[in-house]
């Protein structure tokens, strides 16, 4: 029951940042929206930092949830597909909400950055393992080398996290980023037989 109430607090209180931004929303209005009180709050945070950064790792659990469920399949090419498809669905990562993501830089500095890190280790466990079961089937290159190629793919995806404002100073968005690092990525690791299947 207990565990229940806080997983609805996070879950309101993120519904309520992803629409409204982190700053604009204050323990009174998440324990108005859940018809709460403050003392009731305090039950289960002790701040609205320890919220946020609670919030954060369950977001990293979700992708990471998401990400094995797709290393659960036994056919790369299916793998691939549902991935790629994924990508380009995904609404409820906090990564793809700049407005988000600049008040967490500005005002949540140290949970920004232990998200990215687990970020970082999660995407780079899994990249490994999907490259790993492709080479084995022969669509990744027999030569690459995976742990290298893991390490600094998720450390171009965890960087432009962190300079989304520069990003888009050049007139791009984190949905442009993400298709053009995908397609970069996937040209440079399969082998011939995977760029048939990509083709």
């Amino acid at each position: 029951m207990a565990e229940d109430q806080k997983c609805n607090i996070i879950k309101t209180a993120g519904e309520m940042f992803f629409r409204l931004g982190i700053r604009s929303v204050s323990i009174d209005d998440i324990c108005h929206e859940l018809g709460m009180s403050k003392k009731t709050f305090y039950v289960y945070f002790e701040s609205k930092d320890a919220l946020v950064a609670q919030l954060l790792h369950a977001n990293v659990e979700y992708i990471s949830q998401k990400m094995e469920d797709l290393a659960k399949l036994q056919d790369f090419r299916q793998l691939v597909s549902k991935f790629l498809k994924h990508q380009e669905a995904e609404k409820n990562d906090v990564r793809r909400v700049p407005q988000l993501v600049y008040d967490l830089k500005k005002y949540y500095p140290r949970q920004f950055a232990d998200f990215q890190h687990e970020c970082f280790q999660t995407q780079k466990k899994y990249i490994k393992r999907y490259l790993e079961q492709g080479r084995e089937e022969g669509y990744v290159r027999a030569n690459l080398n995976i742990e290298l190629t893991a390490t600094l793919f998720a450390k171009i995806h965890s960087d432009a996290i962190r300079d989304f404002e520069l990003i888009e100073a050049h007139g791009h968005n984190m949905h442009q980023l993400g298709h053009t690092a995908m397609e970069i990525f996937v040209r440079g690791v399969l082998s011939e037989k995977g760029m048939e299947l990509y083709k």
